[in-house]
């Protein structure tokens, strides 16, 4: 009897063991992560024709850029994470590639913040090279709209945009807390373009982000 008590102690306890270990191991390399990145931005540039201004279909484009962007990175599991994605607010160029005073003209700026969240999955969270693919949330707040077409007015832009967001990348370990980070997203932001109120057309930016960068662990 007391065999079999010191054997299902001695079960037990290396049962517990084997539980702790992830969560010991997750502890020691720290649970959060925080990246510092340059992201280059490639807009779709998806729109709608303007009948009465003669612009057709995708001719409302914004201008591609590179951005800094820092992003901090939760781990509830070894595996699970959730990151967020902060950059500050952009300047972005607009341009209509034609339209009834030919084209292309260049009709202003606007400014957008695009913070974004994500839900992740880490497949290799202990190794060297370390993928990952996630989903979730963007919202964009478009402020300083300064848009203006020769001869028919001043344009507005909605100020509020809520799209998906999907991505995915890889960490790879330069020392036990540094990482290099490559990353690459596809983000819905999409306006409504007005004139005197009305709406006439919607742009769908939805950018390709690009980003490389430098992340440590804690």
């Amino acid at each position: 009897m007391k065999k079999n008590l010191a054997r299902a102690a001695a079960a037990a306890a290396l049962l517990g063991t084997l539980c702790a270990a992830p969560a010991l191991a997750q502890e020691a390399q720290g649970n959060w992560l925080v990246r510092a990145r340059a992201v280059h931005l490639d807009p779709a540039n998806h729109s709608d024709p303007i009948g009465k201004l003669a612009v057709p279909a995708d001719a409302i484009t914004i201008n591609g850029k590179t951005i800094p962007e820092v992003d901090f990175t939760y781990f509830f599991t070894p595996n699970v994470a959730a990151e967020l994605v902060l950059t500050v607010p952009q300047k972005q160029k607009v341009t209509v590639a034609q339209s009834a005073l030919g084209g292309p003209v260049a009709i202003g700026t606007f400014k957008h913040l695009p913070p974004t969240l994500m839900l992740q999955y880490h497949f290799i969270p202990d190794g060297p090279i370390r993928p990952y693919l996630g989903a979730g949330l963007n919202y964009t707040r478009i402020s300083s709209v300064n848009l203006d077409v020769p001869t028919v007015g001043r344009l507005g832009l909605d100020h509020d945009s809520f799209g998906l967001a999907i991505g995915g990348g890889v960490d790879i370990a330069l020392t036990k807390n540094v990482f290099l980070n490559f990353d690459l997203k596809k983000v819905q932001i999409r306006t409504g373009v007005s004139l005197a109120g009305t709406r006439i057309s919607k742009v769908k930016v939805d950018p390709l982000l690009v980003g490389v960068g430098i992340g440590y662990r804690f």
